[in-house]
C-alpha cells in the first residue's frame, strides 16, 4: 500500500520539475506533517476525526432517526492562489476558528470542507484521485456539469450561525461569536456560488411561495414532497461511505445536485397515489410514520400490475449486503425562487450514486408496463429535473487544507 508520506514526496518532486514551486514546498511539508508548521489542532482529542463524522453530533426523533440540522450554506470556490504552506495554514486556521467559536453539533455548527474535481485535475491528477468529473445519468435530463476547486459545508440549528460564520470566512467580520479570527477562507479562495436551504416540520411551508410548490403546502410537512426523509433503514453507515485504504483513507465523496422540483400537480394527486409514488404499492397512508419501512423485491410485479412504480422500492435494489450505500444529507431550497432539493449524498465511490442513480431511472421496467414511461408513472421523475451535478471530497480533519492531490 503506497504511504501517504510517499505519495506526497513523489508529488512534490513532480510539481517541482513542473515548475509549481509553491505546491512543491507544500506537499513536501504535507509529507512530514499535514499542518505544516502549526501545532496539532488543540480540539482534535474532542472532535471526530473524519469530517462527515456527524451523526453522533445529531439529535434524533422518536424512532431513532438522525435529524439533520435546520439550515445549510454551501460555498462553492474557486482558489485565488496556487497551493502553498502559506495557503494551507490560513485554510487549517480559518476551519479551527469554526471549531473554536461553536460546539460540533446542531445547536452549534456542523462543518466540512471538501475538494474538487477541478483542485485535483490542475494540481495533481483526476485520474488517480477518489472522485471523477460528474457526468449525466439520465437521457431526461441534461445537467450543468460543474467543477470546483473546494466547497465549504455549513449547517446548524441557528440560522445566524451560518451568517456569522460566512461573514468571518468571506468578509471582515472582527470576531466569530467569543473567537478571535485566525484565518479566513476568503485570503485563499473566492465564492463561485453560493447556495442555501433548510429541512424540517413547518420549514416548507414557511417558503411556499416559491414556484413549484403550492401556497397551502400543509405545515408539518419535513420536504415539499409532504414526506419525512431520512429515516435509518435508508441510509448508509458513516463507517460505509468512509474510504477504507490507500492515501485517501478515512475520507469520503460528494456527490452534490441541485434538482428542481414541480410539485403543483403533486399535491393534486390523493395521499394514497403520493404514497404509492414515493414509496411503493403496498404501503397505504397509515404505513408511512417515520419507522423503518420494509423492503420486498417486487418491483416488477408492481410495474407489471399498477403500470407504475414507486421510488422508495427502485432506489432501494441499489444495496450492498442488503445494506443501503449512500448517506443523504440532502435539504429543500428555494434558491433562484424555485423549489427544490441540494441533494448531498456521501457515499465510499462516486460509482456507488451513479448505481442509485441508475436504479432510480427504472428503464429497465418499461417493458413492464405501457403506461410507464421514462418519467410518467415512473417514481417522482416526472416532478423533477437536475439541474446540476459536482463531486467533491472530503479528507479527514487533520488533512483537510490542501489533500495531497
Amino acid at each position: 500500500m503506497t504511504s501517504r508520506r510517499g505519495l506526497l514526496l513523489r508529488l512534490s518532486a513532480l510539481t517541482g520539475a513542473a515548475g509549481l514551486s509553491g505546491c512543491s514546498s507544500l506537499l513536501a511539508r504535507q509529507a512530514e506533517s499535514p499542518t505544516g508548521d502549526l501545532d496539532p489542532n488543540p480540539r482534535a482529542d474532542e472532535l471526530p476525526i473524519r469530517q462527515h463524522a456527524w451523526n453522533e453530533r445529531l439529535r434524533s426523533d422518536a424512532a431513532g432517526n438522525d435529524l439533520l440540522p435546520h439550515h445549510f450554506r454551501l460555498f462553492m470556490l474557486d482558489l485565488d492562489t496556487e497551493p502553498s504552506d502559506a495557503a494551507a495554514e490560513t485554510v487549517e486556521l480559518a476551519m479551527r476558528t469554526l471549531e473554536d467559536a461553536y460546539e460540533f453539533n446542531s445547536a452549534g455548527l456542523l462543518h466540512m470542507l471538501a475538494w474538487g474535481t477541478n483542485y485535483f485535475d490542475t494540481y495533481g491528477s483526476l485520474d488517480t484521485s477518489p472522485i471523477r468529473s460528474p457526468r449525466a445519468l439520465s437521457r431526461t435530463d441534461d445537467p450543468d456539469l460543474q467543477s470546483f476547486d473546494a466547497m465549504l459545508v455549513l449547517a446548524s440549528d441557528v440560522p445566524s450561525h451560518l451568517a456569522a460564520a460566512e461573514s468571518a470566512m468571506f468578509d471582515t467580520r472582527p470576531r466569530l461569536a467569543d473567537t478571535e479570527i485566525q484565518g479566513r477562507l476568503g485570503d485563499v479562495f473566492s465564492v463561485a456560488d453560493r447556495r442555501g436551504g433548510f429541512i424540517g416540520e413547518g420549514l416548507p411551508a414557511a417558503h411556499a411561495d416559491a414556484e413549484g410548490v403550492p401556497a397551502d403546502i400543509p405545515e408539518e410537512s419535513y420536504m415539499f414532497s409532504g414526506f419525512f426523509a431520512g429515516r435509518s433503514g435508508t441510509q448508509a453507515s458513516e463507517d460505509r461511505v468512509t474510504i477504507d485504504d490507500g492515501p485517501y483513507a478515512g475520507g469520503t465523496t460528494i456527490h452534490l445536485s441541485r434538482i428542481n422540483e414541480a410539485f403543483d400537480t403533486w399535491w393534486e394527486l390523493a395521499q394514497s397515489d403520493r404514497v404509492k409514488r414515493l414509496f411503493s404499492a403496498e404501503f397505504s397512508p397509515a404505513d408511512i410514520d417515520r419507522g423503518d419501512l420494509p423492503f420486498a423485491d417486487v418491483v416488477r410485479e408492481h410495474a407489471s400490475s399498477e403500470g407504475e412504480v414507486g421510488h422508495f422500492e427502485k432506489v432501494a435494489r441499489a444495496r450492498k449486503d442488503g445494506e443501503p450505500i449512500l448517506l443523504r444529507r440532502d435539504f429543500n431550497t428555494i434558491d433562484g425562487g424555485q423549489a427544490g432539493l441540494h441533494f448531498l449524498s456521501l457515499q465510499e465511490h462516486p460509482r456507488d450514486f451513479e448505481e442509485v442513480r441508475d436504479a432510480m431511472n427504472g428503464w429497465w421496467l418499461r417493458e413492464e408496463h405501457e403506461e410507464l414511461r421514462d418519467r410518467q408513472n415512473n417514481g417522482l421523475l416526472e416532478f423533477i429535473e437536475v439541474v446540476s451535478r459536482s463531486n467533491f471530497y472530503v479528507p479527514p480533519r487533520d488533512k483537510r487544507a490542501f489533500p495531497a492531490p
